[in-house]
């Protein structure tokens, strides 16, 4: 399925320019399911997809269930540490063989019992030995190319995709001290469900320095629009979107008092706190940092205008020994809060604008430098697929 004309195709190159000759987007590419279903293809179907956290998985055995583009998926902990991910479709009659988290060596499909290995082998199926042919080594369940970055779980269905590691480098030197491997989860994570837009407005809202203390006037005085910097020029081969925004005082925080709350993460030098760090891994992993927490929104589509997000906030793993830890996340979060019900309230209105038949492709600003590079991170991989469709 391409849905994409070749004057629409021509018209993208309008939109990776720079940020003072760049229009946006198209509008329908935000609000058509015959879009989202060629970005399937295009983007989800062989780019690196972040799950979660490798801590959610910590011992062997361990797994937990996730929905990601339609396709229900596995992801375990083997018994030498490692991480596999398989999809959850038995292979007999298609239903899914588990659902949420637990622990076991096995999974059995309910209807009729196939049993699949830890690492979804085929090990049982009753009652096929009539059925001509039959191989268990040929039916298991398929399994997913597996990397782990910075503690993050991601997976690709493409088994032949690059390493994504060295597509990340370029933020490495920027975060390292935050130590994000060995962070902790400050609390559960929480999901927010059926939020009414489409993912790549989750993502150009996430690291949009534009409306930074515009939408978020007085909350955010403290780390102004006018601070955003973007790191230049912008490499192809980048998996990762990243812009620093500075403070006026030292130690930020994104609460009402403007200072960072919770205890700050303990090798940050002067220049790591005098800024928040914004990132994109596309297609699913939004996440940053402040002096005391870094934090990740996981998105995952579900329609061309609802996702599901979830929200995690990540801090050193000494910060969870202060006495009133637990008070100062409480305050921490109520801050996060109000950026969250004024994000909320910025991207549904935006959806509906995008299906507006006066919808355009506007301007970009200098300070958002970001969407550019995000525009050229998709572009390539919208042409990309349709010239191998085409050949």
């Amino acid at each position: 399925m391409n849905p994409l004309s070749p004057e629409i195709l021509d018209s993208l190159d309008s939109s990776t320019t720079d940020y003072a000759t760049a229009v946006t987007l198209p509008p329908e590419f935000y609000t058509s399911e015959e879009f989202l279903a060629f970005e399937k293809e295009a983007v989800f179907a062989h780019d690196w997809l972040c799950v979660g956290r490798a801590s959610r998985i910590p011992e062997p055995g361990d797994f937990f269930t996730i929905d990601l583009v339609d396709e229900p998926l596995i992801v375990r902990r083997r018994k030498d540490g490692g991480i596999a991910a398989f999809s959850s479709v038995c292979q007999h009659r298609a239903m899914t063989v588990a659902e949420g988290s637990g622990n076991c060596n096995t999974f059995k499909c309910p209807y009729h019992h196939w049993i699949y290995g830890g690492d979804g082998r085929l090990l049982g199926a009753p009652a096929m030995e009539r059925t001509t042919g039959f191989d268990k080594a040929e039916w298991g369940l398929p399994n997913l190319a597996v990397e782990t970055w910075q503690g993050f779980i991601f997976v690709n269905f493409d088994l032949d995709a690059a390493p994504l590691a060295p597509t990340m480098a370029r933020i490495e030197p920027l975060i390292a001290n935050w130590e994000l491997g060995d962070t902790v989860l400050a609390a559960e994570p929480f999901v927010l469900e059926d939020m009414p837009w489409n993912w790549k407005v989750m993502f150009e809202n996430f690291n949009d320095g534009y409306h930074a203390n515009k939408l978020h006037q007085i909350i955010q005085d403290f780390c102004p629009s006018e601070m955003a910097e973007f790191p230049v020029p912008w490499d192809d081969s980048s998996n990762v979107i990243f812009r620093t925004n500075g403070f006026t005082h030292i130690d930020g925080g994104f609460n009402a008092t403007h200072k960072a709350i919770l205890p700050l993460f303990p090798n940050l030098d002067e220049t790591d706190r005098m800024h928040a760090i914004f990132a994109l891994a596309p297609p699913t992993l939004c996440f940053g940092f402040a002096p005391d927490q870094a934090f990740y929104f996981l998105v995952k589509p579900k329609t061309a205008s609802t996702i599901d997000v979830e929200i995690g906030y990540m801090v050193h793993r000494e910060a969870l020994d202060h006495p009133m830890f637990e008070h100062l996340l409480a305050q921490s979060d109520a801050g996060v809060q109000v950026f969250v019900a004024q994000d909320q309230d910025a991207t549904m209105r935006v959806q509906k604008g995008l299906a507006s038949r006066f919808a355009a492709r506007g301007r970009y600003s200098w300070q958002e430098e970001s969407h550019i590079q995000f525009n050229r991170w998709l572009v390539q991989r919208y042409r990309n697929h349709v010239t191998e469709s085409d050949s």
